[in-house]
């Protein structure tokens, strides 16, 4: 980044991307980091976003870089050095050369990575997203991944998701989910029409609408109108399936029973047959059903000399069920008597309780008294001793008067020092709890509570920004600290939070190197499960005054008027119980021993 002023003094750092892409400065590359002064309106690169629906989820390559046929051949630059490949999501190392997202894992996987250009170490954190490059590389032109099939249309990479969901040459599966086949997207209506086996058809005997794989057995077992034979092997050669079982009870070669079978006629045959049966065995039947109906008539005579009998019992269970009736409602009025007798004793049980309280405040209330007098007698004996101290002094002559004096003026120097000691140790209560949470390695974690109310405060214009607590590159160096404009300032007042860094004056600035030279990362930290945290990072410029040796107590501030919008901040998982984190972290790395 690059520094300029706004117009109250403080420096601003502008993305290095903006001015020369050889200065750009490496950032953090830890998966929830995403420069903030120069995100999309989306936030996230389009890359990381999920391919359109209906688009294969091969269009970004798992491993390696893209291999799509590109119009022009690509520079060197777009090539990752470790695949060949053009670079998918592109990283660049420290040393500033680029490798894709899957390869630069699969180097960082291994004991003691290095470059495989220059041989020197790889780290986790010094590695970042080149969004620039990714930009430039996703414009390239590229012929359709369906040229083989006839395709000659010719985009950027960016838009090769938005033609396959059109692209008559790309090949896709069949519409209706079933069928294993894959053809070209102009090939589906033949395919619908003529070749696909689970196309729907319909029944020529019943109309019903169905797949053609399953017409078959349609016609075989559940189809009404379908022509079938009787299975008697009568007259009717061919009926509608769903007559057949109308047809059986007609059927004159179906095996039937005897109708007065239920009578004891054991007789089966045909339907053809019956009729000369029943008009040969008529006496007969007529004989089965006499008898029956005699066998019928005796139990039913049976059952009314059982009714009779139970009848004569009934008089006694009625005289029985009525005295149970009596002794029932005896015990109800019994059972409402003990009722209400309960209800009386809980009102006496509660007034009794009352008046127990009511004594029990009494009897505190007398003790507290007895404590008071005891108190006043002892009072009382001070004085009266006092009092004939005092009395013998006067006997004595006037020292008394003076010892009086004496004491009081003692009394008074003692409470000046002790107020002196009071403020004394108020001060080293303060100096106290900034070393405690001072940090000596370079990074601070500061915790802004009651986030509403402050906000409200900066709006207001009674308190515009904030400072953190000093943090340190070491026990002897940098003294550092935050400046926040939960409002804003500058070019993003009322619509951002503006983050600066401040150099302060410390006790070993005789001994440091000059102008103050180390990396800066500005971060918000996200307290989500996500963990996105949004950052920015800068290396100062040393012909700035903001990072030369302070003279006064502190430097101007420097950073980021445009840290993060107010509405990501405030609608995000940034801000959990009225709370906001803000994390600094100074490149100590490369830093000298004073």
């Amino acid at each position: 980044m690059s520094s300029g002023r706004i117009s109250d003094g403080r420096e601003v750092q502008i993305p290095l991307q903006q001015v020369a892409p050889s200065l750009v400065s490496p950032l953090s590359c830890s998966p929830t980091f995403t420069p903030p002064s120069f995100r999309t309106a989306s936030h996230w690169p389009l890359c990381e976003l999920p391919p359109p629906q209906g688009v294969p989820a091969g269009f970004l390559p798992l491993l390696g870089g893209f291999r799509d046929h590109f119009v022009e051949t690509p520079e060197a630059k777009y090539r990752c050095l470790d695949c060949g490949l053009v670079l998918c999501h592109p990283r660049q190392t420290e040393c500033g050369h680029r490798f894709c997202q899957s390869c630069i894992n699969k180097i960082l996987s291994g004991p003691n990575p290095t470059c495989p250009t220059d041989k020197e170490p790889l780290f986790k954190d010094k590695i970042f997203k080149d969004v620039c490059c990714h930009r430039e590389i996703m414009a390239l032109k590229v012929f359709c991944r369906s040229e083989a099939n006839g395709c000659q249309e010719q985009m950027s990479l960016q838009q090769i998701p938005d033609h396959l969901n059109v692209c008559p040459f790309y090949e896709v599966p069949c519409p209706l989910g079933k069928c294993k086949e894959r053809m070209m997207r102009k090939e589906i209506p033949d395919h619908l029409t003529w070749k696909c086996k689970h196309r729907e058809t319909s029944c020529e005997f019943c109309m019903a609408k169905m797949p053609l794989t399953e017409l078959q057995k349609h016609k075989e077992t559940v189809c009404p109108a379908f022509p079938v034979s009787c299975p008697n092997h009568c007259t009717f050669s061919s009926l509608p399936r769903s007559e057949l079982s109308s047809h059986q009870h007609d059927c004159p070669k179906a095996q039937v029973s005897c109708v007065f079978q239920r009578y004891g006629c054991t007789f089966k045959a045909l339907n053809q047959d019956m009729r000369q049966h029943d008009s040969t065995f008529a006496a007969e039947h007529l004989r089965m059903m006499v008898t029956r109906n005699c066998l019928l008539e005796n139990k039913v005579e049976d059952v009314k000399e059982e009714l009779v009998e139970r009848y004569k019992v009934l008089p006694a269970l009625s005289s029985r069920l009525s005295e149970l009736e009596n002794q029932n409602n005896e015990l109800r009025d019994k059972n409402r008597q003990t009722e209400q007798k309960l209800v009386t004793m809980q009102k006496l049980m509660s007034s009794h309780s009352e008046k127990l309280l009511e004594l029990e405040l009494e009897l505190r209330s007398l003790r507290a008294l007895r404590d008071e007098v005891e108190s006043l007698r002892g009072a009382l004996d001070g004085v009266r001793t006092r009092l004939g101290t005092l009395e013998q002094g006067g006997r004595c002559g006037t020292g008394s008067t003076h010892t009086l004096a004496t004491l009081e003026t003692q009394v008074g120097r003692h409470d000046n020092m002790l107020s002196v000691h009071e403020i004394r140790l108020a001060d080293m209560d303060l100096r106290f709890q900034v070393l405690e949470t001072a940090s000596y390695n370079g990074t601070l974690i500061w915790k802004i509570r009651d986030y509403k109310r402050r906000k409200q405060e900066a709006v207001a214009g009674k308190t515009l920004s904030l400072y953190s607590q000093p943090f340190y590159t070491g026990y002897f160096g940098y003294k550092m600290c935050a400046r926040v404009y939960l409002n804003g300032d500058g070019m993003g007042k009322g619509s951002h939070l503006s983050l600066f860094f401040v150099v302060m004056r410390g006790e070993y600035d005789a001994l440091l190197p000059w102008p103050f030279k180390q990396k800066v990362t500005l971060m918000l930290m996200d307290q989500g499960p996500s963990r996105k945290h949004l950052g920015d990072a800068f290396k100062p410029d040393p012909n700035s005054s903001s990072f030369r040796r302070p003279a006064a107590e502190m430097n101007i501030a420097s950073g980021c008027p445009l840290f993060v919008s107010q509405n990501l901040l405030e609608t995000g998982s940034y801000i959990k119980d009225d709370t906001i984190f803000i994390k600094l972290t100074v490149d100590t790395s490369d830093l000298p021993d004073p």
